[in-house]
């Protein structure tokens, strides 16, 4: 099928109710109409996230020493974080279509791209947890609570981003909820046990600070 017309309007709509409501989403996601739409909307995110995380390196205390070398830099990395965001979107077509066929849903690599660059509205959501890094920089307690800060914030993102999932295999990829359910529980399970071993060296440190 054609490439269709990239619509803002009609992304800015999509954006708000994948995020918000992911399950009504994703169970009238459009399945094809040409790789454009999908790229560009990954695109978008991805700029918004790199613009985000800009502005977040700004404003930390760290910031005014690069001048502007250090935008320069800044710009640079956006630039790649552009690139590999398309890297990133195909690969994680890629794998989506895997875990939908052991699902045993849809295995149309368009339709498990459209997903992935649905699910992507995430990303400009994850580069604000940057702000909790802003937190208190005064001694090793400041810096420390502002990763503990971080990571949980950062957990409950994950968290959610297989919950959204889950619907994407489902309803948009028809998989058996059955098996899409263990999946995305496994997915979200080891993150989390990263994240709190991380937590609880993170708090053995602190009282050692003390």
């Amino acid at each position: 099928m054609a490439d269709k017309v990239f619509d803002f309007q009609v992304f800015l709509n999509e954006s708000k109710e994948t995020l918000l409501k992911p399950a009504e989403y994703f169970a009238k996601m459009p399945k094809e109409g040409g790789l454009v739409e999908p790229i560009i909307k990954g695109l978008i995110y991805a700029v918004v996230a790199a613009l985000i995380g800009l502005i977040v390196t700004l404003i930390t205390p760290a910031a005014p020493s690069f001048g502007t070398m250090g935008a320069g830099v800044s710009i640079s990395g956006i630039m790649l974080n552009l690139v590999y965001s398309i890297i990133g979107l195909f690969i994680g077509g890629a794998i989506l279509l895997v875990l939908s066929a052991i699902c045993g849903g849809n295995t149309n690599y368009e339709a498990n791209l459209r997903a992935v660059a649905s699910l992507m509205v995430l990303s400009p959501v994850y580069a604000l947890l940057g702000l909790f890094g802003c937190i208190g920089h005064a001694g090793v307690t400041g810096v420390m609570i502002a990763g503990i800060l971080v990571a949980i914030a950062g957990l409950a993102v994950v968290i959610y981003a297989c919950y959204m999932m889950y619907h994407a295999l489902v309803k948009a990829l028809g998989g058996k909820e059955g098996r899409a359910k263990v999946i995305c529980i496994i997915l979200a399970v080891i993150p989390t046990l990263v994240i709190i071993s991380g937590l609880v060296c993170a708090g053995a440190v602190m009282q050692m600070a003390k």
